[in-house]
């Protein structure tokens, strides 16, 4: 399969392009950035560059984007708006116009915002959860699988989006501890992708994609509370290895991002999880 790969040098659409071609697939990297998994430097805003370098595609892997942290760096909202919306759209279009059959979008967990705090325990974190955006953030990214799922249905784009859970670079300690319930290894984030490829969804899907985790509903009020309790229920050799690597177990979890329909329908199995990083 030929397939485009937008942000290219960034941490997930490198990955995707490495993992792609190990499957035997044809990949273009596209980025602003270089890298050496890019092979053509483009801005997602130039609708004419996109229509001309997107011909005679398969699909197109959509992973660019202004993120959260350029919120924090304070980035206009104009930013946000020309690369996640506008950009997405001259990707949308440029399916459309060149007879590209399949479009992944990857989106963010963050889009459900507001909705992953609760005073009282865990937030089961679901497809069903109602997105509500926080920031310019959220925001732009809930508009743009607005879109991907109205070309779904008027031009009859095989579009779907991928929630991805965080994958920032961050210590040791705080990697294992989000791999628990809200982390993702940018690897297991490309296989996901990967199989997406190989999918025809009958109606327009989204899916959240995260290392998983070990919990169930009835445990989140003591994980909000009493977290190391229900770990150690789960996976009590941790207790050693965190005592010999320094490591502090989390003080409270406030949400599980839940994977279940994307193993169920993509056949997704995350291999780098809480479980694969306490064994390293």
């Amino acid at each position: 399969m030929k397939v485009w790969v937008t942000g290219s040098s960034g941490q997930l659409g490198a990955a995707t392009v490495k993992h792609l071609r190990q499957y035997g697939h044809t990949v273009h990297g596209v980025d602003i950035i270089p890298a050496d998994t890019t092979d053509e430097l483009l801005d997602i805003k130039d609708k004419a560059a996109v229509e001309a370098s997107a011909k005679g595609v398969d699909a197109i892997i959509h992973t660019a984007a202004i993120h959260g942290k350029h919120y924090e760096l304070n980035y206009p909202r104009e930013a946000f708006i020309d690369t996640n919306i506008y950009g997405t759209l001259n990707l949308l279009n440029a399916c459309v116009k060149n007879g590209t059959g399949k479009f992944l979008y990857t989106s963010t967990t963050s889009i459900y915002g507001g909705a992953l705090v609760d005073a009282d325990k865990a937030v089961w974190v679901d497809e069903s959860l109602i997105e509500m955006p926080r920031d310019i953030y959220d925001i732009t990214k809930q508009t743009a699988e607005q879109l991907c799922k109205d070309l779904f249905y008027k031009e009859g784009l095989q579009t779907s989006v991928y929630r991805v859970g965080r994958f920032l670079p961050e210590d040791d300690n705080l990697k294992i501890n989000h791999r628990l319930y809200r982390g993702l290894d940018e690897r297991d984030g490309a296989e996901a992708l990967r199989l997406a490829l190989g999918i025809k969804f009958a109606d327009f899907e989204i899916f959240n994609i995260s290392s998983g985790s070990p919990f169930n509903k009835s445990e989140t009020v003591l994980l909000k509370h009493s977290p190391k309790q229900v770990i150690l229920q789960h996976y009590p050799q941790a207790e050693e290895v965190y005592r010999a690597k320094g490591w502090v177990f989390p003080q409270t979890i406030d949400r599980v991002y839940v994977c279940d329909k994307a193993k169920k329908q993509l056949g997704y199995d995350p291999q780098y999880t809480f479980a694969y990083l306490l064994q390293q």
